[in-house]
């Protein structure tokens, strides 16, 4: 058998493990809620959260990964107890990452379709209804939809195909330096704006106003679940990273790290949209309007906005394309260890597989329209969406968590020491109630308030 590969330092295993985390969910989702449920107050109970939900979690994940030197489909073999059946989720954690990649590429089309339309200047002079027409138009087209997603799977597959240390490695450390640059540079333009004072007092400043009128029960379950989501924990991306890395670092350290860099793309975006909408008096959507209607709209009538766009939008592209490439390692990674497949093989099946899997997606904003899963306005990404996000995330982080910490999995000593091994932070012995008892409720409420949240308004 061929000598496991390993990643080459360990900036590459950071930023690698971040690329995973760093999303559309930084962009697409934190700022919006941040100013609905009061600004800085939010995002407070938002990083309380963060290291009591999130930063045991991904400890977890990495452990089994570094422990086991394999994907989270034979990492729990490895470890579980003799005549116990943890492995069976490993197979449902790899379909997680096939699900996520089925919406997630059609977004990262639709991002690629728009740096290059802002970089030719198709963008320009638009104002909200303009906007609107534009986006409506892609979705209404599935043929250019389909283009731009493979073209995407076709990218992030051919990054993969050049190895983890040659290709993988090096190509996200480009991205995300890039990406963080790109995202500084944004940031600070948008705060020199015109009236950006009363966007940064808005998205800065707390407001105990907004988040009475919002409750507080809701304010501390958004918080709760942001904090959960963001870091997409659950579904082994995280254990295949753990795998490549040796035992010099300690894992809370590493863990810690990967989060703040998480933490800082998602608060720094804020910095980019409410100055920006403040100045142009616009008010912040969430989700796809924010990013293919509001923001277009806003770049088109700026100074310099064809530059503006296109750098957010490759911004967004970067921040996309690094979790495409984290989700496709992870997913090549379980055929070459389960069916000792090559890379070449492993990259030969599944390309072409991810862009068929991807198809349905696509049609759900023209020739499936009709089908509304959880009622009028639900897309087929809506139902994706829920299945890998309100399903199999949160049950794998449960599992997780029980796995690490009771007898009748991994169990706690076993994780300790291999969480603790190396230089750095160690994880606090004395969470160990916490993370038995505590911790396991209050994913489950998260679980339970996802399922709540679609079917009490079916």
């Amino acid at each position: 058998m061929a000598e496991r590969e390993t990643l080459a330092s360990r900036l590459g295993f950071i930023l690698l493990s971040a690329g995973c985390a760093i999303g559309l969910g930084n962009v697409w989702r934190f700022p919006y809620i941040t100013g609905q449920y009061g600004g800085a107050a939010f995002v407070l109970i938002y990083l309380v959260f963060l290291v009591i939900i999130g930063l045991p979690v991904m400890v977890m994940e990495f452990s089994l990964g570094r422990a086991s030197k394999k994907n989270i489909a034979l990492a729990l073999l490895t470890l579980e107890k003799k005549g116990t059946r943890w492995h069976y989720y490993g197979p449902v954690a790899i379909v997680g990452n096939y699900l996520i990649m089925m919406f997630y590429t059609t977004i990262t089309g639709w991002l690629l379709y728009y740096f290059f339309s802002s970089i030719a200047g198709s963008l320009s002079g638009f104002d909200r209804e303009a906007s609107e027409l534009f986006f409506a138009s892609l979705q209404a087209r599935p043929g250019i939809q389909i283009v731009w997603m493979a073209i995407a799977i076709i990218t992030g597959f051919a990054i993969c195909l050049g190895g983890l240390r040659n290709s993988v490695e090096k190509a996200s450390k480009i991205m995300m330096i890039c990406l963080l640059l790109i995202l500084i540079v944004l940031a600070v333009n948008s705060c020199l704006l015109p009236g950006a004072g009363k966007g940064l007092s808005f998205y800065l400043v707390p407001s105990l106003e907004r988040a009475r009128e919002a409750g507080f029960w809701e304010v501390v379950f958004a918080a709760m679940s942001q904090a959960f989501f963001t870091l997409s924990i659950g579904m082994g991306g995280m254990t295949i990273f753990g795998s490549y890395i040796g035992k010099e670092q300690s894992l809370t350290g590493e863990s810690a790290r990967i989060i703040a860099l998480d933490t800082f793309v998602a608060i720094t975006a804020g910095l980019i949209i409410f100055p920006a909408c403040f100045s142009y008096g616009i008010t912040p959507d969430s989700g796809p309007g924010l990013l293919f209607v509001t923001l277009p709209n806003i770049f088109a009538n700026m100074n310099g906005g064809r530059l503006w766009g296109s750098l957010f939008f490759l911004f967004m592209t970067f921040a996309a394309m690094t979790t495409l490439i984290a989700v496709f390692e992870n997913i090549i990674a379980y055929w070459m260890d389960n069916h000792g497949w090559s890379r070449k093989k492993a990259v030969a099946v599944n390309m072409p597989l991810m862009i068929l899997l991807s198809v349905p997606c696509v049609l759900g904003y023209n020739v499936l329209s009709s089908f509304h899963p959880f009622g009028p306005g639900t897309q087929i990404l809506d139902l994706e969406d829920f299945l890998i996000s309100s399903t199999i995330m949160p049950l794998g982080s449960l599992l997780f968590v029980i796995f690490c910490s009771h007898s009748c999995g991994w169990g706690w000593n076993n994780f300790i020491k291999e969480a603790d091994a190396g230089k750095g932070v160690k994880f606090p012995s004395w969470l160990r109630t916490y993370v038995r008892w505590i911790l396991p409720v209050i994913i489950g409420a998260i679980f339970i308030k996802g399922y709540w949240d679609i079917f009490s308004k079916l």
